[in-house]
């Protein structure tokens, strides 16, 4: 197998960095713990109260890789706590909001800018845990966090994995909402970790949302262009739809290469594949129908046109309607 690599000399130092703190880090790093949280009645039936009884409506959604790294390790050419800051401020106009990598910044996120009434409990370990989070308009009813079973080099040192959360969006109408950060770069035993990441994914979607309308956004790093990464046997395995390649592409998944060069992250438009994610699957019961994509270049750039991240955040516009 062929593996075509584009070169980042600062996210390569970054790496090389992160692992030569490996024998600090493990000696203050607790278990991957997984932290799962089931809100109380009361809280369900408090907010339920709230929701409208619809048979239609409209979803903003957003993905977001927030490099909340510490500024001396992270890639993302601009001040992270006030990038985090103004980031915090600008994903309350989305409904549902997944970010990944919140580590050092979050109580920069989660704090007055952010509007949302509702969002996951943050995962705290020594020296970081998961890095993901849902923010929701909608009440979430439970959460829970699964660490990925393999791994590969310096993501071993942060318990990345996926987040399942079941969000009520209607009066007795609720969407599985599962958020990802899997394995990065494309060497040869990170595919392979990645590959492993997808069917644990895709196995623990089976199981524990057969049956049920789910919701998938995140930082995939996998493209389908990529022969490596195998995406079109993870939508097989799950039933899966891209938002990217219904609206951009009508509906064709791009061939897979073994030649491909991924495009610079920061580099993306709304034609290329970004690595970052959103998918949705309908029920028996619940329809949706994407009707926007976008990459969020100028919108999470800040007033000297510089990227809040080292990523653009993914936003798409999903209606629903009750079969």
């Amino acid at each position: 197998m062929v593996f075509n690599m584009v070169s980042h000399k600062k996210k390569h130092w970054i790496k090389v960095l992160s692992v030569s703190f490996f024998p600090i880090f493990l000696g203050f790093y607790l278990t991957k713990i997984t932290h799962s949280n089931t809100y109380p009645p009361s809280y369900i039936e408090a907010y339920e109260s709230e929701l409208k009884d619809k048979d239609e409506g409209a979803l903003s959604l957003l993905t977001y890789n927030i490099a909340g790294l510490p500024d001396f390790l992270s890639s993302a050419k601009s001040s992270r706590a006030i990038s985090t800051k103004e980031i915090s401020r600008k994903i309350s106009r989305f409904d549902i909001v997944n970010v990944q990598e919140d580590f050092h910044y979050h109580h920069a996120l989660y704090g007055n800018e952010n509007k949302h009434p509702y969002r996951t409990p943050h995962k705290i370990a020594v020296p970081y845990g998961d890095g993901l989070n849902t923010l929701s308009k909608y009440p979430i009813l439970k959460t829970k966090r699964i660490p990925w079973r393999h791994c590969n080099g310096s993501d071993c040192l942060a318990a990345k994995g996926f987040s399942f959360t079941q969000i009520e969006i209607a009066k007795e109408i609720r969407v599985d909402v599962y958020n990802v950060h899997a394995t990065a770069q494309d060497d040869e035993s990170a595919a392979a970790a990645r590959k492993k990441n997808l069917l644990q994914l895709a196995e623990y979607i089976n199981t524990h949302s057969a049956g049920n309308a789910i919701i998938v956004m995140g930082d995939f790093n996998a493209h389908f262009s990529a022969v490596w990464d195998n995406m079109d046997s993870f939508i097989e395995k799950t039933g899966l739809q891209d938002v990217w390649t219904i609206l951009i592409k009508n509906g064709k998944c791009p061939i897979a290469h073994s030649t491909f060069i991924p495009k610079e992250k920061l580099a993306l438009t709304n034609n290329c594949e970004s690595i970052d994610k959103i998918f949705f699957r309908n029920n028996a019961y619940l329809e949706f129908s994407p009707s926007q994509y976008k990459v969020e270049k100028r919108y999470f750039s800040n007033n000297d046109g510089i990227a809040l991240s080292d990523h653009y955040a993914i936003s798409s516009v999903l209606k629903w309607r009750k079969k």
